[in-house]
């Protein structure tokens, strides 16, 4: 496999992540007017073709409105963005937003299950050597941590075989967004990740082919954390509104 050098971040690609926070921030609402291509570009101290080659590429991807002659305007990504924009939303304005935290936790605990049913009905017996792989490490690693990088590598193998390209990216979605909180939730995700015995009646269901089996064994496998997880953010909310 030949290789190449790896190039430097671009100024564009700098200009462009600094707007598109901008954008999901809030701090440049929808319907609002851009600055100009000379004002981003002395305000950011570059060059304007740098300004413009991000401007088109928020423009390709929706999240702005380009006029020739008229100011560009801001679209609400909340109606037009993907599942990309996941992992920026959770960490926005340098901390967890609680709120796309429960969103995530709520589509979880709904599409696992079918995840499973579709790896079941699917996958069935050829994906169980690999689940059955991730039951024993599970059994045999007592690190919180490592532990959810198991069952992360356990619903991997899920995803896979339930062979579901939209599945397939809304998982790889959630783990990007996952992964840079995953020591801070291990306390918490005990409650899933703890319970191997769990794991394993749904590797035999999969393994059965059973697909209702599957799906039931896989909502409640993941109920238990969303509860905790769901229960800490309420009281984390409650705790940052005024009195």
């Amino acid at each position: 496999m030949p290789l190449t050098p790896v190039a430097r971040r671009s100024v564009p690609d700098e200009v462009y992540d600094q707007l598109l926070g901008e954008l999901l921030d809030g701090g440049l609402a929808p319907g609002e007017a851009l600055p100009s291509e000379r004002r981003l570009a002395e305000v950011l101290g570059v060059s304007r073709p740098a300004v413009r080659e991000a401007m088109q590429r928020l423009a390709h991807a929706g999240y702005v409105d380009v006029r020739q002659g008229d100011a560009t305007t801001v679209r609400d990504f909340r109606r037009l963005g993907g599942l990309d924009l996941l992992p920026r939303l959770l960490l926005a304005r340098g901390g967890l937003d609680l709120a796309v935290a429960r969103s995530i936790l709520e589509a979880r605990a709904h599409v696992g299950p079918k995840i499973a049913e579709l790896a079941a009905r699917r996958g069935g017996p050829e994906v169980v050597p690999l689940l059955d792989q991730a039951v024993a490490a599970l059994r045999d690693d007592a690190d919180p941590v490592r532990r959810q990088h198991v069952a992360l590598a356990f619903w991997e193998h899920l995803v896979d075989a339930a062979d579901s390209i939209t599945f397939r990216l809304m998982f790889n979605s959630m783990r990007v967004a996952y992964l840079p909180l995953i020591e801070a939730l291990a306390p918490l995700m005990a409650a899933e990740v703890d319970r191997v015995d769990a794991y394993a009646a749904l590797t035999r269901a999969v393994g059965a082919g059973d697909g209702e089996e599957a799906r039931d064994c896989a909502a409640d496998l993941l109920g238990a954390a969303t509860t905790s997880l769901i229960d800490a953010i309420d009281q984390m909310q409650s705790t940052e509104e005024p009195s």
